[in-house]
């Protein structure tokens, strides 16, 4: 029950997540929903053993020597599925897996069996005064050298041996110190899931209210519906109304420069025409003055008859060039533009862009009740929203939940104080394991120690110290403890080691690599009804493919739990998420919107013939020709400046006296006739140059060109009245999917947080560590196998400890008899005669009597 609430307890706050969704766009503009609130978990699920960890890395090199196959994937699933047998070929198989472990365990099984039988065996025999038990040494020369050789081995064995008990003892505290340590990470996990399930409701809640976040934005679009869909209207109607009204307004501008250009042109040929006539008049006179100064007898004297002959000669250039006096007049013309410009034309055209520039406000006002229908559709979404997830029970789950989690709480901390007794007994009792082998070394160290240093070299067999005889007695004492010993410490290392090592390899290696789980998943195989056994446990349908993997992995990576445990097939909430249920009635609402734009008038019939009076003004019909022939020609014949220099130089020429004074006045004469008259009618052609090109210009196809603006304002005008609604068609579903667009918005971002971080599982993959990967395989298993490797190997080790301390305690011990031998005969390599020393050698006297 307690595990179908927790699946329970997320149904409510996502959509179908494996379902196929479309491909999402999102709208121009972006919602920023924030962060779902959420809590860091406390528990880390990974253990560092420390410096011991070395010790377990050996112990798995270890075990890869006995055991390297691979993980039995076809055998566990037939054990599981209880065909295990059916094939001889299975048990094959398994021995073929398991064959490390069993000559492993074959070999402590001939250890257990053995090595009592012998050490009973070797009792008897020395009891019989055999195999060593005759307390008589027989004298070599080389017994020193095998009395040290014995020693190293001994104690080289011992060092091995302390090494294995110091291994063992170090994995039995470590387990131990774990165990109590435990206590922090079992309430850790407790924590985290607590906070799992106390922020779920926060996060939901978050979720459904960012609807409101939603709502703001679009309640914002409507209120804005003028600007947006209004400008969005109107620019696309602007692509051909403002280029219309741009025309009008330039043909508006071109009237009043014709007017402009008319009244110049009037202007400047009046001034053109008196001012040639005034011109023609002074350089008459000045050629007149000029011809009676040249005629003075002065101009006879050799000197001055040629230079007064060529001045008189040019005095033909002192005339006007250009005349304005036939040039037709523009009058008429001036008259009707001016006609013309009684109606302001650009007053027109600029109430056409005010009209057209009041779409937004036509738009706000002709939707005002449709925008009002879609508010309230709006609200009345957030209220079923609300509703909707009142109606769920989450409080009832996840006060079932709570319960249930604070009753397993409860029950683990009363029954830690249990696990922490029986530890304890646990590890007394492997204390005493390794207090067995430490009391063995400590009869071998000490008969090392005193047999090394009681021993005499010069003392006899029989004669040897106390303490070098103890030395010997401490190492008998260590070999009847061994024999005592060893087969238990056997027994004790064969079960642990075949327990250990198999859930080291069985279950500890293939749940590192997920192999376990890839067994687990394994088709009918928990259940021979059920394809899958997680969703036929979970969904009551085994056809979802949910798989421990799967699930394991997404926790691990702290997805939503929604998501990892595919909770859509056993409460499917789609409909409360389903985008359509939403946006139809604000689609439906938003499609209802008529706009109608034929009040805007962009140019009425009173512009149009303005623009048709215009172009019949009569400009096109100016002798532009004429005009532009005489604004081609100079005001003068000759350039009056030039030819007043050339005749003050020729006048330089002449000798010094009246005459000369006399054509230097007549020079500076023409100068301000040049200064006072040719320069302003100079700017007046200028002046009548632009204006009559202006003209020209103007009146180039002007019929067509009028007819062109009325053509364009009718085109303008037509499509706002009759093509118009297409456009607001266009524009009113792209202002629709705006809108839209915001609820898939937070569709998409409610989908995406359910699926990573409403409710992250990771409490739930830690709890699968913490039990299997830290308690069951680092704590226990590889302390386990730690234990039993050390004190496995510390106990094949007492073998040759045996041998050796027995072989050794024979040059230690003081024995009964001894062999003696004359000085003479042996050179003295032999102890000396019992007459010499007074001891009793019956060996000796018993050989004289026969003798």
């Amino acid at each position: 029950m307690a595990v179908e609430l927790c699946l329970l307890l997320l149904l409510f706050c996502g959509s179908t997540i494996s379902e196929v969704q479309p491909i999402y766009k999102p709208p121009p503009g972006t919602l920023d929903f924030g962060f779902v609130p959420a809590k860091t978990y406390d528990t880390g699920a990974y253990h560092e053993p420390g410096p011991i960890g070395i010790l377990f890395k050996i112990v798995h090199a270890f075990l890869y020597l006995v055991q390297p196959n691979s993980f039995p994937q076809d055998l566990i699933r037939k054990l599981a599925q209880q065909k295990f047998g059916n094939t001889q070929g299975d048990y094959q198989k398994a021995i073929y897996y398991e064959i490390g472990f069993i000559v492993s365990a074959a070999l402590g099984l001939l250890f257990i069996l053995l090595l009592p039988l012998v050490g009973l065996c070797f009792c008897m025999c020395r009891c019989c005064d055999n195999c060593g038990g005759e307390m008589h040494q027989r004298q070599k020369k080389n017994a020193d050298c095998q009395r040290s050789c014995f020693a190293t081995f001994l104690f080289v064995a011992s060092l091995i041996i302390s090494v294995g008990v110091l291994c063992a003892y170090a994995a039995n505290q470590h387990l131990t110190n774990q165990v109590r340590g435990a206590k922090k990470l079992v309430n850790s996990n407790f924590k985290d899931l607590k906070i799992f399930l106390n922020d779920t409701p926060a996060q939901i809640d978050y979720l459904v209210s960012q609807y409101n976040t939603t709502k703001d934005k679009a309640l914002s679009d409507l209120n804005n519906v003028g600007p947006l869909l209004g400008s969005r209207v109107q620019e696309q109607l602007g692509k051909e109304v403002r280029p219309a009204l741009d025309a009008a307004l330039t043909m508006a501008g071109a009237i009043r420069e014709t007017k402009e250009a008319l009244e110049n042109v009037s202007v400047s040929v009046e001034v053109l025409q008196e001012g040639t006539e005034r011109l023609h008049a002074n350089l008459t006179d000045v050629k007149m003055h000029l011809s009676n100064t040249l005629n003075d007898s002065a101009c006879s004297a050799a000197q001055a008859a040629s230079t007064c002959n060529i001045i008189r000669n040019s005095l033909n250039q002192l005339n006007i060039n250009a005349n304005f006096s036939g040039l037709p007049g523009v009058s008429s013309q001036l008259a009707k533009v001016n006609d013309v410009l009684k109606i302001d034309l650009s007053s027109l055209v600029q109430k056409g862009y005010a009209a057209f520039n009041d779409t937004p406000d036509l738009v706000v006002n002709q939707t005002r009740n449709i925008l009002s229908d879609i508010k309230n559709v709006l609200e009345s979404i957030g209220s079923n929203i609300t509703t909707f997830t009142k109606t769920l029970p989450v409080q009832k789950i996840l006060a079932d939940l709570t319960i249930y989690l604070t009753q397993s709480e409860a029950y683990v901390q009363d029954y830690f104080p249990v696990v922490e007794q029986y530890d304890f007994y646990r590890w007394l009792g492997c204390l005493i394991l390794c207090c067995m082998v430490v009391l063995i070394l400590v009869f071998y160290y000490l008969g090392l120690l005193c047999g090394t240093c009681g021993y005499d070299k010069h003392a006899s067999p029989t004669t040897r110290g106390c303490i070098s005889n103890t030395g010997g007695n401490f190492l008998m004492a260590g070999v009847g403890f061994s024999f005592l010993f060893s087969w238990v410490l056997m027994i004790v290392v064969a079960l642990t080691f075949v327990t250990g090592g198999n859930v080291e390899k069985l279950v500890c290696e293939p749940f590192e690599d997920k192999t376990l789980f890839k067994v687990l998943d394994t088709p009918y195989l928990l259940n021979q009804h059920w394809k899958n056994y997680l969703s036929g446990i979970l969904f009551k349908n085994p056809n979802i493919n949910l798989t421990f993997e799967k699930v394991y992995s997404d926790c691990k990576e702290n997805k939503g739990i929604y998501t990892s445990l595919h909770l859509e097939h056993l409460f499917n909430i789609n409909e409360f998420l389903n985008i359509s249920m939403y946006t139809e009635d604000v689609a439906l609402k938003i499609e209802h919107i008529q706009i109608n734009l034929s009040k805007i008038i962009l140019l009425d019939e009173i512009g149009k013939e303005n623009l048709l009076n215009f172009s019949s003004s009569g400009i096109e019909g100016i002798n532009f020709a004429a005009y532009l022939t005489e604004i081609n020609k100079s005001v003068t014949k000759v350039d009056l400046l030039s030819f007043a220099n050339d005749l003050e130089a020729r006048a330089d020429q002449l000798p010094k006296g009246a005459l000369e004074n006399a054509l230097k006045g007549h020079a500076n004469n023409i100068r301000m006739i040049h200064n006072q008259q040719v320069v302003p009618l100079e700017q007046a052609m200028s002046t009548l140059n632009q204006s009559v090109r202006l003209l020209k210009r103007t009146s180039s196809e002007l019929m067509v060109k009028v007819k062109n603006v009325i053509s364009a304002v009718n085109a303008a005008q037509l499509l706002i009245n009759n093509n118009a609604s297409q456009v607001i068609v266009q524009e009113t579903k792209k202002y629709m999917d705006t809108i839209v667009g915001y609820f898939e918005q937070y569709i998409e971002w409610v989908k995406e947080s359910i699926a990573m971080e409403v409710a992250a599982c990771k409490p739930i993959a830690n709890v699968i560590d913490t039990a299997v990967d830290i308690f069951l395989c680092s704590y226990i298993t590889d302390s386990v196998n730690t234990f039993w490797f050390g004190l496995g190997g510390s106990s094949i080790f007492l073998i040759p400890a045996i041998i050796f301390a027995v072989k050794l305690s024979k040059y230690y011990r003081r024995m009964d008899t001894e062999d003696v031998y004359d000085d003479m005969e042996n050179g003295n390599n032999g102890y000396h005669k019992e007459l010499l020393y007074g001891i009793h050698n019956p060996v000796f006297t018993s050989s004289v009597e026969q003798w």
